[in-house]
């Protein structure tokens, strides 16, 4: 599965997904696009969306959307306190369906 990291999230994150194709937003270049026009960026390049913006299922439709996305929320957006949702990501992007909205943790 092609996965994409947004700007929120620590890019070491992409080494605990050993059998995803990981990238981050900010190293194609679209660390500084807004949610919507990353989310026509990366339309058709990949699979599913990893963020912790809490918002983002609020603020865009995300239902036609041609990948699934995973909201992540943990106590802050540092790695120590994402991997331990690292599992629950796992199992997620497994079943991730188009147009789908996931979220993990607290």
């Amino acid at each position: 599965m092609r996965v994409l990291l947004d700007g929120c999230v620590p890019k070491r994150l992409g080494r605990e997904l050993p059998n995803h194709e990981v990238r981050t937003a900010p190293e194609l270049g679209w660390g500084d696009l807004d949610d919507g026009p990353l989310l026509d960026a990366m339309a058709g390049k990949f699979d599913a969306l990893v963020t912790v913006d809490k918002n983002l299922p609020h603020q865009q439709q995300l239902g036609s959307r041609p990948f699934g996305v995973v909201v992540l929320r943990a106590k802050t957006n540092r790695l120590v306190d994402l991997l331990a949702l690292v599992p629950w990501l796992r199992a997620t992007l497994k079943r991730l369906r188009p147009g789908q909205v996931t979220i993990i943790g607290a």
